[in-house]
């Protein structure tokens, strides 16, 4: 035992220095051979007790992270409950074990009253989970807090970089954990507890850019286009522009909008949000539905041409701006006014069957940035189509140059060839199938051509006849000119006509 009391003081600074330089050696001497000789468990152990029963000196500094921060949920304490599930180790007695529909797999995380240990750049922090029973109001409810206890002079550290650090590993854990959902006024269950104004299920719709029948080149136009946008947050930040995205898909029935709709949602990972503009009266409506929203999502408001009969600003007659009515401008406010700036990292898609029937304000950039044209199958549509239904072998058929040849002179859309795909297992039956609907279908194309050109013909006929009738329509005869005599006019000297006047 050592004896502080019989060992010398020095009487010097040098001598002082001496000494402190010779115990500081003598330390780290005693923790290189404490950590060759224990097992790491063992001294992970050691300084939990150390820190249970010397945590509350002040060299210690903790931090209590409360479940909410006024009226909404505290974002540190929901990041901290992600991303402490990922340093339970095997050593912790209680765990909390849950899974909900939208989840990939069992959820385990730690119960009130446990303690984990993690580490950051070298040094130690000890969270603990905290639940005690709050009896204001007369009404019990449990409180939940997180305790973060470490070293003092770390204290800027954890602030800066720690923190930081906790927040974005939870986004990225959620973020690979995540399950895609719809959303719509019209659903009523949410198993998440988001409730308000918006229901929710699982969007299980498997359609990604793999399996969306378009052409190459537009395909990839569309990822990389993707990709630029949820990259660019700091240079929408440097232009002054809200982090937004506005797509127009617009094309013949059954072209694939909705599919590839669904493909962009997969592709990032973006809930959908399916607003029905027939369930909105008034601009108040709108920006109450809209605020519930959340980032990292798609709005959806198809078929907008014919969906709801929205005022037209540009008729200033019957024109209403007050907010009791769902206005053309009402809208364009959320698209691309001061409240599309409440949320970032959203994209809004339009669709419609008639591009030339919406007002001319919805379609200019700012809005509508990008405008795709779902147009008929094409031969390389078909190529995916085959490979989706029957499997890439199918393009090796006999029946298969045929096809192409077929869809590249008609227009047929790639709903109607799915649909001629499923009628049956064996490939030869439905490409044989296939041809003959293809060709029952463009002999229809062309006796519809043949009796819209006649009409057109007759019309045309008629009128040219209209116009001959009405240049063979004999002129009214003029009336016959009334002759007029001039008479000589008498004066003093007689009368003066061509001659010599008598006196």
């Amino acid at each position: 035992m050592l004896n502080f009391k019989e060992m010398p003081i020095p009487q010097s600074a040098s001598a002082a220095f001496s000494a402190y330089a010779s115990f500081a050696t003598t330390m780290m001497l005693v923790r290189s051979v404490t950590n060759e000789l224990l097992p790491p468990k063992f001294i992970s152990f050691l300084s939990s007790i150390f820190f249970y029963f010397f945590g509350s000196v002040s060299s210690q500094t903790k931090f209590v992270i409360e479940e909410s921060s006024g009226f909404t949920f505290n974002q540190v304490f929901q990041a901290a409950e992600v991303y402490l599930r990922t340093k339970i180790s095997p050593s912790t007695d209680t765990l909390k074990v849950s899974k909900t529909p939208r989840q990939k797999k069992v959820t385990l995380s730690i119960d009130k009253d446990q303690e984990i240990t993690d580490y950051f750049e070298n040094f130690r922090l000890q969270w603990r989970f905290v639940c005690s029973q709050d009896e204001r109001n007369g009404n019990s409810r449990e409180k939940r807090h997180f305790e973060l206890i470490f070293p003092k002079k770390f204290r800027d550290r954890v602030v800066d970089f720690y923190l930081p650090y906790v927040l974005r590993r939870a986004k990225e854990i959620k973020e690979e954990d995540k399950v895609v959902k719809i959303y719509s006024q019209e659903c009523q269950f949410d198993d998440d507890g988001g409730g308000g104004n918006w229901g929710s299920i699982n969007l299980d719709h498997p359609a990604t850019f793999d399996t969306v029948a378009m052409e190459p080149e537009l395909k990839q136009f569309i990822i990389d286009d993707l990709d630029r946008f949820v990259r660019r947050r700091d240079f929408y930040k440097k232009v002054g522009k809200a982090w937004k995205r506005g797509y127009l898909l617009y094309g013949p029935p059954g072209t694939g909008k909705s599919s590839l709709i669904a493909a962009m949602a997969n592709y990032l990972k973006f809930d959908i949000y399916d607003l029905d503009l027939s369930n909105i009266y008034s601009n108040a409506d709108l920006r109450r539905v809209m605020l519930a929203t959340t980032n990292r999502s798609i709005l959806v408001i198809e078929d907008i041409d014919c969906s709801v009969d929205i005022q037209n600003r540009q008729n200033e007659e019957h024109f209403d701006r007050s907010s009791s009515k769902f206005t053309l401008s009402g809208m364009l406010n959320f698209i691309d006014g001061l409240w599309s700036s409440c949320g970032d990292e959203r994209i809004i898609i339009f669709t419609t069957n008639h591009k030339d029937r919406l007002d001319s304000a919805l379609l200019r950039p700012g809005r509508m940035d990008v405008h795709i044209n779902m147009s008929y199958c094409s031969p390389h549509g078909f190529r995916v189509l085959a490979s989706n239904y029957l499997g890439e072998e199918a393009t090796q058929h006999r029946l298969y140059g045929e096809i192409e040849d077929l869809i590249r002179d008609m227009e047929v859309s790639p709903a109607e060839i799915a649909e001629e795909l499923m009628k049956s297992d064996d490939a030869d039956a439905v490409l044989q199938g296939l041809v003959e609907f293809l060709k029952r279908k463009k002999e229809e194309q062309r006796k519809a051509k043949e009796e819209k050109a006649s009409e057109k013909n007759e019309e045309k006929e008629e009128k040219e006849g209209d116009e001959i009738e009405e240049e063979e329509e004999p002129e009214p005869e003029p009336e016959p000119k009334r002759l007029r005599i001039r008479r000589p006019r008498r004066t003093g000297y007689g009368y003066r006509g061509r001659g010599r006047g008598r006196g």
